[in-house]
């Protein structure tokens, strides 16, 4: 098992070669709006992951996950010769490239916290107005004489 410090410089690495690569050499159009996030390297540093995100032609339009995979697939090899070169390492790691789901999931988590946020501020005028139901002392027998002086 390698350091685990050299096994995270590793995956930098190789994080920046493919990114590099799809952004300049890699001729492939379903790749040009491919975003590399990550990469993950397994503690023998014979297997890395390549964490991946797509992004629409506009932003209306939705990602083309399937063709983005198919050319990721498809640019498998030349990517890891890539890496191998320039890595320098003596076993090149195999290559698997996954979605990553970060951006998706914090979307989401940032809309749930804008409907939570106008609910509380909706909560909040709500209480600013309201006064309690019934007398305001409710424990004040009728009859107690007034508070001494």
């Amino acid at each position: 098992m390698a350091d685990p410090a050299r096994a995270r410089k590793l995956a930098k690495r190789i994080q920046e070669i493919v990114a590099t690569a799809i952004e300049l050499e890699i001729k492939d159009p379903r790749l040009e709006f491919v975003t590399v996030t990550d990469c993950r390297v397994t503690g023998d540093l014979h297997d890395a992951t390549v964490f991946y995100t797509v992004r629409g032609r506009t932003l209306e339009e939705e990602p083309d996950w399937a063709a983005a995979e198919a050319a990721l697939d498809r640019a498998r090899g030349a990517l890891r010769t890539k890496v191998g070169r320039g890595t320098g390492v003596r076993f090149t790691p195999t290559l698997s490239f996954e979605v990553d789901t970060v951006p998706q999931a914090s979307a989401h988590l940032e809309e749930l916290l804008a409907r939570t946020r106008a609910r509380d501020a909706e909560l909040a005028a709500a209480a600013r107005d309201a006064r309690p139901a019934g007398d305001p002392d409710p424990y004040r027998r009728e009859d107690e004489p007034g508070e001494p002086a």
